[in-house]
């Protein structure tokens, strides 16, 4: 058993000295190439990049529409979709690169976190694929690909605070390098991008002619433009809770009794659309949107008295599929200004799932040698997996209480 040990692990140290000098193309000057292939949820994305950052090629498959009429994601259905349509989204990204899988120099794959059944998919595809062409293969993990996508777009250098919110996640965290986290704050029920999404199902958004087509944080977003939110005052959450954590699940039940109180007074039954539906959404996103700028108000004051966070320029960065709400943004950038923060998102179409920013977590990956492995490793998928080193008991001892901010925020 030593034997065959120490053999794996001189392989394993060979194949690292040939992907470090060579990149794995028998050249030394060659810009290395990497295909990231994304399956955790609902999206089957895949991308070529290079190590410059450069897309050369992309492919996305949405299922939205799909799950729009289920009213909801249903992890078997999403499942087969990916099944069904991996290998034509995966050849698809190649064929626009121009890359053929020889010339890559690795592949990377969503492993973690997500659901099990999605992983899976986008797993089994990628070990065969690895092993078929002989190709590394980088694990990567969904939220890390998520907070250091922007770094593809502009320089942005460790440490930087990150808020990252989406429909299955919302968590605050100090990225100190490619694979180095602080966990200051989690959601500890529902995310908020699930909250918007099941209160615009309640509230029926989809009969209406604006919202047929959009998801239901779409919808939310776009009905609160026309929407008085102080007619339903629902309470921030956990308001006497001194830390960074989240809690989406009490305020969509004060939403969804509003809702059912207000079908009672209109004499109209579940499935009918209320008059005061935009007021609804209003409320509904601008309570949203102070509960993550109050924790994330907290982690900033917190990263400051513990200079986790440089002096010059501290950045905060917002990423996610939440993250591309603009109300949200502007309730974020009234914590930013106050309190001496850059703020910086990522445009739209990267805050979503896509295979573009897990590509570009394994050009980062690859750049310092991280996670790099050989094409016969037995990896599994993680549909819970925690982000870096959770030190959110250290920030609920703290107990930092925040000044009162007066969360002014147009439409």
């Amino acid at each position: 058993m030593f034997c065959s040990t120490a053999k794996r692990v001189q392989r394993l140290l060979q194949f690292r000295h040939t992907l470090r000098f060579t990149g794995l193309c028998g050249k030394a000057s060659c810009s290395r190439l990497v295909l990231g292939i994304e399956t955790s949820c609902d999206d089957t994305g895949a991308a070529v990049m290079d190590e410059t950052g450069a897309i050369l090629g992309e492919s996305l498959h949405s299922q939205k529409e799909v799950h729009l009429r289920t009213g909801g994601i249903i992890p078997a259905v999403a499942q087969q979709l990916h099944r069904e349509n991996i290998d034509r989204v995966v050849q698809e990204a190649l064929e626009r690169s121009g890359v053929t899988p020889g010339q890559l120099s690795a592949v990377a794959t969503t492993v973690m976190p997500g659901l099990a059944l999605s992983l899976g998919i986008g797993l089994e595809f990628s070990r065969k694929f690895v092993r078929q062409h002989n190709k590394p293969f980088i694990p990567i993990h969904h939220m890390e690909a998520h907070a250091l996508t922007v770094r593809m777009l502009q320089p942005v250098a460790f440490p930087f605070l990150v808020l990252l919110v989406s429909g299955g996640h919302s968590l605050l965290a100090v990225a100190r390098g490619v694979d180095d986290f602080l966990l200051l704050g989690y959601t500890l029920d529902e995310a908020p991008g699930e909250t918007l999404d099941k209160v615009a199902r309640r509230l029926s958004l989809i009969k209406h002619p604006q919202c047929s087509r959009l998801s239901g944080g779409q919808a939310i977003e776009l009905l609160a433009k026309d929407g008085d939110k102080g007619r339903f005052p629902f309470r921030t959450p956990m308001g006497q809770a001194y830390d960074c954590c989240f809690s989406f699940a009490g305020l969509r039940t004060q939403i969804t009794n509003t809702i059912v109180k207000k079908e009672a007074e209109e004499g109209v039954e579940q499935g009918t659309l209320l008059s005061c539906a935009n007021d609804i959404a209003a409320a509904t996103q601008h309570t949203v949107a102070c509960h993550l700028a109050k924790r994330t108000h907290r982690a900033i004051v917190f990263c400051m008295a513990n200079s986790l966070l440089p002096s010059r320029n501290p950045t905060l960065v917002v990423s996610g599929g939440v993250a591309s709400n603009q109300y949200i943004r502007k309730a974020l950038s009234i914590i930013t200004k106050m309190t001496g923060l850059h703020l910086v998102c990522p445009p739209a179409k990267f805050c979503t799932d896509n295979g573009v920013m897990i590509a570009w977590n394994g050009v980062e990956r690859l750049r310092e040698g991280k996670g790099i492995l050989p094409p016969d490793v037995d990896v599994r998928y993680e549909p819970k997996a925690p982000l870096g080193v959770d030190i959110s008991a250290e920030v609920r001892a703290a107990a930092i209480r925040l000044p009162s901010v007066w969360m002014k925020i147009h439409n």
